[in-house]
């Protein structure tokens, strides 16, 4: 489990770092994973787009470093 200590009654920087730390371990991504069923064809079919989209990403950035 995640826990954060408050020090000096500072909440807000407290819940700050709570939600970094949730967000670094991968709770939300692996909530909304699970909220539905997704079929194997379309967990390929999303996951072969995420690689297009990574792809042509990498590709803009080096572009952009050889400029």
């Amino acid at each position: 489990m995640t826990q954060v200590t408050v020090r000096n009654g500072n909440l807000d920087m407290a819940l700050r770092k709570l939600k970094q730390k949730v967000n670094k371990d991968g709770l939300p991504s692996e909530c909304r994973k699970r909220e539905c069923y997704d079929k194997p064809g379309v967990r390929r079919r999303n996951a072969k787009k995420e690689g297009i989209k990574n792809a042509r990403k990498r590709n803009k950035n080096s572009r952009r470093k050889e400029d």
